[in-house]
Parts: structure tokens; C-alpha cells; sequence
């Protein structure tokens, strides 16, 4: 009879191959060299996760879980009187921070392979309900639905090819003023809203 698999103990392995994975990038999700990298026998893995693609499917509902949590938890998302550009220089921060950057560079480079389709039919859903999770903060604030999704795709867009611009030339100075400037758009977004109302 076959040991039941842990939940907590899945989590635990996903989490180790999301980090080993931040700091070597995906052309190593393989599930002998995983199980070499952690530590464990190619075993431990096979009985959490029958084979690479499932494997992989949990690792994306896994960074989606933690994607989600941490927009959730962004600071200042449920104030009201809190502008929309304050949130994102502080998720700008939170992402690009020494323990957080090997992260934000396995999100891009998942963007990519999702772009490029060398992930099927699997597209994150963290990908796919980010505008969502951002119209509904600019609605809350005074925009109309349909142009919260409208507003809320050209942020998300503009906010991961500064993120990418930035991981890419290293150039701070050039790039977090163009993020400035793109906070304060997003600030006049609602502010006219609020002043149409």
C-alpha cells in the first residue's frame, strides 16, 4: 500500500524547487537533477508528483498561490485614500529587494516562456488575473469597470517591461524615473475619476 502523500510536505518541495529554480532558471526543471539539487532521491519527488509535467503544473499553481498572496498582502491596497502610484513603488521595491529579485527574475522568465508558448496550454494564472486583481483596486477608487480592465492591462504591462528593462541593463537611475512617471499617470487616473464624480 502507498505511503498518502502530505500536503504540507508537497508545499515544502514546491517552495525548494521554486527557490532552486530562482537562482538556476527553468531549462533546469528536470526531475533527477531537482531531486540531485535538493538534497533528496528522485523518489521523494515521483511520489509527490507522477511525472515533469506534473511536477510543473504544481510548481505554477504553487507561484500563483504566492503571487496571490503577496498582492493581497501589498500594503496599503485597501485604502482608499491611498494612491494607486504609492502601491506600485512599493511593490517595485518589495520585488526588486536582494531576497526577492531571484523571484521576480523566474516570474519574468515564465512571462517569457508563456509568451513564446513552451508552456502549452499552461498559462499562469497569476499572469492571467493580475488585471483583474488591478481593475478592481482602480474601481474602487472611482473608474468604470470597463476602463479599470483597459487602465489596469496598460499598468501591469508597462510595470513588467520596466521590471524587465531594470533586470536586464541594471539601469536604476533611467528606469525607476520612467516608473515615476508611470506612477503618476496612474494617479491621474483616479484622480479625474474623483473629480467626474
Amino acid at each position: 500500500m502507498a505511503r498518502p502523500r502530505d500536503p504540507h510536505r508537497r508545499t515544502e518541495i514546491l517552495d525548494a524547487v521554486l527557490d532552486h529554480l530562482a537562482e538556476h532558471g527553468m531549462s533546469g526543471l528536470s526531475m533527477r537533477p531537482i531531486a540531485q539539487a535538493l538534497g533528496q532521491s528522485t523518489r521523494v519527488l515521483t511520489h509527490h508528483f507522477a511525472d515533469k509535467d506534473d511536477l510543473l503544473a504544481a510548481l505554477l499553481q504553487r507561484l500563483d498561490d504566492v503571487q496571490h498572496e503577496q498582492l493581497r498582502a501589498t500594503e496599503g491596497w485597501d485604502d482608499l485614500g491611498r494612491g494607486i502610484g504609492a502601491i506600485v513603488r512599493d511593490s517595485w521595491y518589495r520585488h526588486l529587494a536582494p531576497e526577492n529579485v531571484a523571484h521576480t527574475r523566474l516570474v519574468r522568465e515564465i512571462e517569457g516562456l508563456a509568451a513564446a508558448g513552451r508552456l502549452g496550454d499552461r498559462v499562469p494564472k497569476f499572469l492571467t488575473d493580475r488585471a483583474e486583481f488591478v481593475a478592481r483596486a482602480l474601481v474602487a477608487r472611482g473608474l468604470d469597470p470597463a476602463q479599470a480592465r483597459v487602465k489596469a492591462t496598460y499598468l501591469n504591462g508597462a510595470y513588467s517591461g520596466l521590471q524587465t528593462d531594470i533586470l536586464t541593463t541594471g539601469d536604476r537611475e533611467r528606469v525607476e524615473t520612467a516608473l515615476d512617471e508611470l506612477c503618476l499617470l496612474a494617479d491621474s487616473w483616479t484622480e479625474n475619476a474623483a473629480r467626474t464624480v
